[in-house]
């Protein structure tokens, strides 16, 4: 008999900082898809982001200060270390060629489930791996926001957690206090490296 085929989820972001929302996002990705393995990706060169992101070590060892508890879960480097744009694309074909024989988990977030059909590639995507749109459980609220385009989703049930790391970046610029906001290691590193600070 054959060996099992393993289940990996790609959680990809540019975790800047990562917050209770993204940790609450593994979570769920983990039990309710069973997942053997979730492998969390920071975003490289963040083309569709407006603003530079906080250096690649800074976001890499923040993730694993999120993350790093979990079991099954790796931090991966990979678009960090790769030069030009980062497509989930490629981050995906680099995966399997590691993995050829397993089932692919693509984690996204509300905001990106929407836009997927801006996506570079999203066809091969979508059969590549199954997409999981995470969707915020709102009390009194219908389920399943429908989507803007006829790719393929599933949904990630997520408890109500209106974190954003645009909100965390504030109030660390303004000196309000984010420790009900991100995991405790994570607001440690933030003060510790002076991060999110308004330019003197």
């Amino acid at each position: 008999m054959g060996l099992r085929q393993k289940r990996i989820g790609i959680l990809g972001g540019s975790f800047d900082p990562p917050h209770n929302a993204h940790v609450a996002m593994a979570e769920a990705a983990l039990a309710q898809f069973q997942l053997d393995a979730l492998h969390i990706i920071p975003t490289g060169d963040a083309w569709h982001k407006p603003r530079n992101l906080s250096s690649a070590s800074h976001r890499a060892e923040m993730a694993r200060l999120a993350f790093g508890h979990m079991a099954g879960v790796t931090v991966d480097e990979m678009e960090l270390q790769r030069q030009g744009p980062s497509y989930s694309i490629d981050t995906l074909r680099s995966l399997q060629l590691q993995y050829p024989d397993d089932q692919f988990f693509l984690f996204v977030g509300e905001d990106q489930g929407k836009a997927l059909g801006t996506w570079r590639e999203i066809d091969e995507i979508a059969r590549r791996a199954i997409i999981c749109v995470a969707e915020r459980e709102m009390p009194g609220m219908p389920d399943a926001t429908v989507p803007s385009h006829d790719i393929p989703t599933q949904a990630l049930k997520l408890p109500q957690l209106p974190h954003s790391a645009t909100e965390v970046r504030a109030r660390v610029a303004h000196g309000q206090p984010i420790d009900a906001l991100v995991p405790k290691t994570v607001a440690l590193y933030i003060y510790r490296h002076h991060l999110y600070q308004p330019a003197r």
